[in-house]
């Protein structure tokens, strides 16, 4: 059997982080750049729609996805050298992924009849939808599996870039909000069709015979990943959908910019623990985490005071005039982006090169409850307003930190390399 031909040095690493960033930046950047364009078109109410219906789509998408990114990955990883193997965890994933958006699509379609607010607007969350299965059937759990990120990444940023070009193009007005979804479907189409191609052409993976057996044991493998994704969205996109019923179009228009500035620095970060889970899988090199966030976190220090202080400009010189409200809310969940790096990091790369990634699920389901009774306790004292629901996203965010820096000084005897003990050892 010919074997694909990759290497787990850290050139690699290097190479597959960088392309990482290419991708994230082609998915949020380039969504980031029409943002000012969007908010100023479709003013405050078409942009809180559209915020809600993404807020809506990241549960799907998280559903669609069920924590394969991460248990895919790491079984991609494993047999990266065994093409038939990869072609039947694609399979699988596959076959899972297309149940799920059947449910899924049955689920949209019944809460858009249970709730008044959206019954209107059911087209406009289907088009969302339909975009959000698309992207959701591109295997790149394969591309990270066999660190080949640039495999992809070059097609990504040209879709993404069709995607922005086109929004400035026809976007005219509120009337157009249709469009947002319309060409994200055509983007992500193109995109599954151009890696499918490679796949099958290049790799030779392709969709091969799997028995029913085989996709369950696919599907439970993921499924604590799964809890530990959607969990993590009870106190992000949970947010934006309940200020949509309990709060007018404006409200929920304003949280959403701050939403979409954090989210997107959360994001750029992302890439780094991305590239980094497979490799410390492999090599456990725990010193390379240690100059990783010693590099990085006073840069984004430095950036998040900056942003404190002159949130209200930058908010109105980025959104509009109509957009100062969105400072206030922005500067309570700055601490989220504070802590997000380090919380990526000592979380699926460090705890499961310590054989204790299961530690890294329970974190963010503490962190969810931890927001829920928050949630609960705002509501009924009165207090739940756009500025305090981003600060129990802060408050979240720094319990699951602490929560993972205490399991990983729970278990330090575990920080040691195989080498280092090896050579102990000998001495």
């Amino acid at each position: 059997m010919r074997k694909l031909q990759l290497s787990g040095k850290k050139g690699v690493l290097l190479k597959n982080t960088v392309m990482l960033y290419i991708l994230t930046f082609s998915t949020y950047v380039m969504s980031f750049i029409v943002v000012p364009y969007e908010t100023r078109v479709l003013q405050p109410e078409k942009y809180g729609l559209l915020g809600v219906a993404a807020s809506i789509m990241v549960y799907f998408q998280l559903v669609i996805d069920f924590g394969f990114i991460l248990s895919a990955t790491e079984e991609v990883s494993a047999f990266r050298e065994d093409r038939k193997r990869l072609s039947r965890i694609f399979t699988a994933v596959t076959l899972n992924k297309l149940l799920l958006t059947a449910v899924s699509g049955a689920v949209l379609l019944a809460l858009c009849r249970l709730v008044p607010r959206w019954t209107e607007h059911t087209l406009f969350f289907g088009l969302f939808f339909l975009a959000t299965a698309v992207n959701s059937l591109i295997p790149d759990y394969l591309y990270r599996g066999i660190e080949q990120m640039g495999a992809i990444t070059l097609r990504t940023v040209l879709i993404k870039l069709f995607f922005t070009v086109m929004i400035f193009l026809l976007l005219r007005g509120p009337e157009d909000y249709y469009l947002v979804p319309l060409l994200n479907i055509i983007g992500n189409t193109a995109a599954l069709l151009g890696v499918y191609i490679h796949l099958f052409r290049r790799l030779g993976i392709r969709f091969v015979r799997c028995s029913p057996r085989e996709v369950w044991r696919n599907l439970r493998r993921s499924m604590t990943f799964f809890l530990s994704r959607i969990a993590t969205t009870a106190y992000t996109a949970a947010n934006t959908i309940i200020l949509d019923i309990l709060s007018a179009g404006t409200v929920t228009a304003f949280y959403v910019g701050a939403d979409k500035l954090v989210t997107t620095a959360k994001n750029g970060l992302s890439p780094v623990s991305d590239s980094l889970y497979p490799y410390m899988t492999r090599n456990r090199d725990f010193r390379l985490v240690k100059r990783v966030l010693m590099v990085m976190e006073p840069v984004i220090l430095l950036g998040c005071a900056v942003v404190f202080i002159w949130a209200e400009p930058l908010c109105i010189w980025f959104f509009g005039p109509e957009y100062g409200p969105v400072a206030p809310v922005l500067r309570a969940m700055l601490p989220v982006v504070a802590v997000i790096l380090p919380s990526y990091i000592l979380g699926f790369p460090m705890l499961g090169a310590m054989g204790l990634s299961r530690y890294a699920n329970y974190s963010v389901v503490f962190g969810s409850c931890l927001h829920i009774f928050n949630l609960v306790a705002l509501y009924f004292t009165g207090h739940l307003s756009m500025v305090t629901l981003g600060a129990l996203v802060s408050v979240a965010e720094t319990a699951i930190l602490l929560f993972r820096i205490a399991v990983i000084v729970r278990y330090r005897d575990r920080l040691k390399n195989p080498k280092e003990e090896n050579q102990e050892w000998d001495s």
